[in-house]
């Protein structure tokens, strides 16, 4: 097998539709996903023990968040992201990172090449997540960190509300956007995600559950997804402008459940922080 065809073997329908779902998406992501996601970045570094000095290696960096988090701490930081608009972020947002365009589970660092990797949220956008996290283990040292964040399911009230709506509105997901194949899925809970850091060969694995409550005004929390970004915003735009505003009466309707008394949606959310060593 050639080097080109091991590589398209390893890229699966899901990673295909991840691509395409995520093009041209990077400075709508940074101006709102990002700051949700941003919330276990500290938590992430302290899980991979990054401090001064440590090489670190940002993975699925997106906008840069936790790139800049960990330059804040002194670390010699390097990123990458599958996009080439995130990785251009992040070289905006971070200068002196050092960032590639490079997709899971294929890395351009040889073996043994940082102190610690980091995902946050990456393992979502991948079709092969214990590929994935036998590459991270592969670049980093022995004795050396991985720490990942994903999203729990189900997931909290608050990150489920758009999915809720559009379901109420008989939205689903389209043909073209595929699941994960069942032999690659893994069920997101703290034991599942544990065990998978087990398979991929990281020693002492763990992990434990992260909840905070993302505060954002109703139409900023619906013009992400209206505007197409991530799975739920392909399955929202799926039934055309009838399918959409029919999702949005319910979307308003259900807003109910979490508007404060100045007009804020206050949306608890849930994910899995687990952590292993090389």
């Amino acid at each position: 097998m050639t080097e080109a065809t091991a590589g398209a073997a390893l890229t699966t329908p899901f990673d295909h539709a991840e691509r395409r779902i995520w093009s041209g998406k990077a400075e709508a992501y940074a101006g709102t996903y990002a700051r949700l996601c941003a919330h276990p970045a500290e938590r992430l570094l302290d899980a991979a023990e990054v401090g001064p000095g440590a090489r670190v290696l940002d993975v699925g960096c997106g906008s840069g968040t936790v790139s800049a988090a960990a330059v804040a701490r002194g670390a010699s930081v390097y990123a990458a992201d599958a996009d080439p608009g995130m990785v251009a972020a992040t070289r905006r947002a971070v200068p002196g990172v050092t960032a590639h365009i490079a997709r899971l589970p294929e890395l351009p660092y040889a073996n043994d090449t940082f102190d610690a990797v980091v995902g946050n949220f990456v393992l979502n956008h991948v079709g092969r997540p214990l590929d994935a996290l036998a590459e991270l283990r592969r670049i980093t040292r022995p004795g050396g960190r991985v720490a990942v964040t994903i999203w729990r399911a189900p997931g909290a009230p608050g990150q489920t509300l758009i999915g809720r709506a559009a379901r109420a509105a008989g939205l689903t997901r389209p043909t073209w956007l595929p699941a994960l194949a069942p032999q690659d899925d893994f069920p997101r809970t703290p034991e599942g995600l544990a065990a998978l850091l087990d398979t991929a060969g990281l020693l002492g694995a763990e992990c434990s559950e992260v909840t905070w409550e993302h505060r954002c005004d109703p139409d900023t929390w619906w013009a992400v997804a209206e505007r197409g970004i991530g799975a739920i915003g392909q399955v929202l735009n799926s039934g055309g402008a009838e399918g959409l505003a029919a999702a949005r009466r319910a979307y308003d309707d259900l807003c109910a459940e979490f508007r404060t008394r100045e007009g804020l949606l206050v949306l608890p959310h849930v994910a899995l922080l687990a952590r292993g060593g090389a």
